[in-house]
């Protein structure tokens, strides 16, 4: 999940604050494993959390081996643990439509004798991030037209097109300017034209200058993972086109600065389109159940949810001990924080750091981002509260379904396909209760809520009556709960950024537990298991262990006193 506070003065005031004195003492970077017991505890954690987060699953890339590595290590610990495999075809597996799909090179427009050819003059738009309702942005449709007229849709950010003026054409668009007076290649942070879906045969927008192809930004001419589930299509697709300066000029006959809003073009006829192929292996969600003890109630379920895919190889190596020093002064939110240069009296500091990690070991090159915190850390728990479970004297009345996601980085897809497509009836699902980033908040971190709080979002959204269980439980348990990022307005919008939300968006109420909002670490090869917090993070696994064991016994679902949301509605909390 990506979430943090918009306060990086005091972030950094608060990570400055800490001495030398105070960076962790690093454990080993291996570790041996030892059988686990029912006990969740600092040697259990420690013996999963290196196994999944070994350099050897590669940064567990949702579609790519490393992390199919880590769903077959998920499957065969839920098989011996006894739990039921509730996946597809009676496997623990559920494969998510996850491809990996890049332009058609040989795609064209056609106007009278000028031909206009991907690769050189236009690319289609991809779809980029996560659904429209999440804040992903509509495109990806491919166009496909004879004689369609073009028409001037004005700059991005002005005076555009009406839509009615639109219906049936293509309106080609020029792109905001940047700072530097140049096409603004991200024109969907000033408006990303959905208003013309259904209307416009299709979107231009001229996006770079000069030739192609080293004009043309990377995510137009690299192949990306798509999310591509034709039995629940996106609600709104716009088929959208970026051109170059001088292509978009050819098709309207004249400076683009020159045109009024609505002049007339060349009718354009051809195909845009894309090409897909399969993902190096299938991007699987884990899914096991434990029957509960209740006959009567065998085919209801607490979900127990947390995220098994990382964001796997960075392009080229890194110096490990650089980066962690670095971001320890200059980016203390890790990849949260944006790239920016340190000061003089930053790199001072800086330095000081790395020259005592230098002591301690020579510098390494990495290219693996591990997710031992994100969401190693929540994979694991969930793989202890099952065994514990399991071990247990008496099992809970209603059964637990545990929902190992993938490809939340890349979009909540995993939870989304599970949400849309669950196998069991998605109305015996009463409450669902997801980890991310459940193993940091030590000193080094500085947690802004104190070394004792534990982050929770979304617990009273939909049944006051969860989030005031979840307060009763936490009364054996002594956490500070943070609710700051759970707060109506939030910036950071963090109830809509994570699985869970796409079984909120069903009207299933939910929990969301997190142990450290931001940290150097996150989303950088340094996320190791060495740097978790594991005593803390064994403290917080018992507490959601008894939060979920005493959700599973009540004799009735957790009140919904509250209003669902649209399934297909903005997520705004």
């Amino acid at each position: 999940m990506r979430f943090h506070r918009l306060c990086p003065a005091l972030a950094l005031s608060a990570l400055l604050a800490v001495p030398l004195r105070a960076q962790p003492t690093e454990r080993p970077r291996t570790h041996a494993p030892r059988p686990t017991t029912a006990a969740i505890d600092t040697a259990d954690l420690m013996t999963r959390l290196y196994i999944v987060s070994d350099d050897s699953m590669l940064g567990r890339e949702a579609g790519r081996r490393g992390d199919t590595k880590v769903e077959e290590y998920l499957a065969r610990e839920a098989a011996r643990l006894g739990l039921r495999p509730a996946g597809e075809n009676g496997t623990y597996f559920q494969t998510i439509p996850l491809l990996v799909r890049g332009p058609d090179s040989t795609g064209m427009l056609v106007a009278g004798a000028d031909t206009l050819r991907v690769g050189r003059d236009l690319y289609p738009m991809p779809r980029l991030g996560s659904q429209p309702f999440l804040g992903g942005q509509p495109f990806g449709g491919t166009f496909d037209g004879r004689d369609v007229a073009t028409v001037y849709g004005g700059r991005i950010g002005a005076e555009t097109l009406p839509v009615d003026a639109a219906r049936g054409k293509l309106v080609i668009f020029a792109a905001p300017a940047n700072a530097a007076g140049q096409p603004l290649a991200a024109f969907w942070q000033r408006d990303n034209l959905a208003r013309y879906a259904g209307a416009a045969a299709g979107v231009a927008v001229a996006v770079y200058d000069g030739a192609m192809p080293n004009g043309a930004p990377a995510f137009l001419r690299v192949a990306r993972d798509v999310y591509d589930d034709r039995a629940r299509p996106w609600p709104v697709t716009l088929t959208a086109l970026a051109l170059s300066t001088a292509a978009a000029e050819r098709l309207l006959g004249a400076p683009l600065a020159s045109l009024a809003v609505g002049a007339g073009g060349r009718s354009v006829s051809g195909r845009v389109g894309f090409v897909d192929r399969p993902t190096e292996t299938p991007a699987r969600n884990v899914v096991a159940v434990m029957p509960g003890r209740d006959p009567k109630l065998a085919n209801t379920y607490v979900a127990v949810g947390a995220h098994h895919d990382h964001v796997g190889l960075t392009p080229r190596p890194l110096d490990h001990d650089s980066i962690r020093a670095f971001n320890a002064v200059v980016r203390p939110r890790g990849a949260d924080d944006p790239p920016r240069a340190a000061t003089p009296e930053q790199m001072a500091r800086v330095r000081t750091i790395l020259d005592s990690l230098r002591r301690l070991h020579p510098p390494r090159a990495d290219s693996v981002s591990n997710g031992a915190d994100d969401d190693g850390s929540g994979t694991v728990l969930a793989l202890e509260i099952a065994e514990s479970l399991a071990r247990a004297p008496a099992r809970p009345r209603w059964s637990i379904l545990f929902v190992w996601h993938t490809a939340e980085e890349k979009g909540l897809y995993g939870a989304q396909y599970f949400g849309d497509h669950p196998t069991v009836p998605r109305d015996s699902i009463i409450a669902q209760v997801n980890m991310d980033q459940m193993g940091r908040g030590d000193p080094e971190d500085a947690p802004p809520g104190g070394p004792n709080a534990l982050v929770v979002i979304g617990s009273r959204r939909l049944s006051t009556e969860l989030g005031d269980l979840a307060e009763r439980v936490n009364a054996r348990h002594g956490f500070t709960f943070d609710y700051e990022f759970d707060r109506d307005g939030d910036p950071t919008n963090a109830y809509c950024r994570s699985d869970h939300y796409m079984y909120a968006r069903h009207g299933i109420p939910i929990a969301f537990f997190s142990a450290a909002a931001w940290y150097r670490d996150y989303h950088m090869v340094s996320d190791e298991p060495q740097y978790i917090a594991y005593a803390r993070m064994a403290r917080i696994g018992n507490y959601v262990r008894d939060f979920v064991e005493t959700l599973a016994n009540l004799d009735h679902r957790p009140v919904v006193d509250k209003p669902k949301p649209d399934p297909n509605g903005t997520c705004q909390q």
